[in-house]
């Protein structure tokens, strides 16, 4: 590019500064009018292709508004909107009077976002049921951990019976002698505290000694008495 139509491609008074500024200004605003009218139309045109006539009837009018709007704010040529109006209109009174068939195509679009919305569903679904056997494990373990409650508080505790002894089997038989059989047959001598305080107090009476009768003969002098007779 030669330096002179560089130096032309920019402004260098101050109205034409001034008027690139304005220009931008307005083609922001042909474009949103613009867009909207484009939104307008594929809204319906969907109503169409989905054979939903009485939406594409409830949005024909909202439609043509849009399309007249954007007409007299100078976004579109009048010559333009009333194309578009026609275009339309059209396609819906052929639906109508039966000129027209339509056969409803699912693009890809549509068969993508219901693919995602069934991945979605099963996602949520797996999601809940992770959750649940969660819980469930989880009320399992806190109905261990819980102690059990004592059943006996209220009532009163009866005195137990005293165990009865058993005999041991296996305990040898204790051996009897003649000796303790002896023992076992004397009577047991009156100890000094199974006496009476009576007797502890009087004093010991001896046994006087008896004496030997007249004319009779001590048993050792009998004894010996006989020795000397043989």
């Amino acid at each position: 590019m030669s330096p002179h139509e560089e130096n032309s491609t920019v402004p260098n008074t101050k109205s034409a500064k001034k008027r690139v500024l304005v220009s931008e200004a307005k083609r922001q605003n042909n474009r949103v009018q613009i867009s909207k009218v484009k939104t307008a139309i594929k809204k319906f045109d969907a109503a169409i292709d989905s054979n939903n006539i009485a939406e594409a009837e409830r949005l024909l009018p909202l439609t043509v508004a849009v399309i007249d709007s954007a007409c007299a704010k100078g976004a579109i040529h009048k010559n333009n909107a009333a194309r578009k109006k026609a275009a339309v209109s059209a396609r819906l009174s052929d639906i109508q009077s039966g000129r027209v068939t339509v056969e409803v195509k699912k693009d890809n679009k549509a068969v993508a976002a219901q693919k995602a919305l069934a991945a979605k569903e099963a996602r949520e679904a797996a999601r809940a049921e992770t959750q649940r056997k969660a819980a469930e494990k989880a009320a399992a373990k806190d109905k261990k951990d819980k102690p059990v409650k004592d059943t006996t508080k209220g009532k009163k505790e009866e005195p137990k019976k005293p165990a009865k002894e058993t005999k041991k089997k296996d305990e040898p038989a204790k051996k009897v002698f003649k000796n303790d059989e002896t023992k076992n047959d004397e009577p047991k001598k009156a100890s000094k505290k199974d006496k009476p305080k009576s007797e502890k107090n009087e004093p010991v009476k001896k046994a006087p000694k008896k004496e030997a009768a007249v004319g009779e003969v001590k048993p050792k002098a009998k004894k010996a008495a006989e020795e000397k007779t043989k």
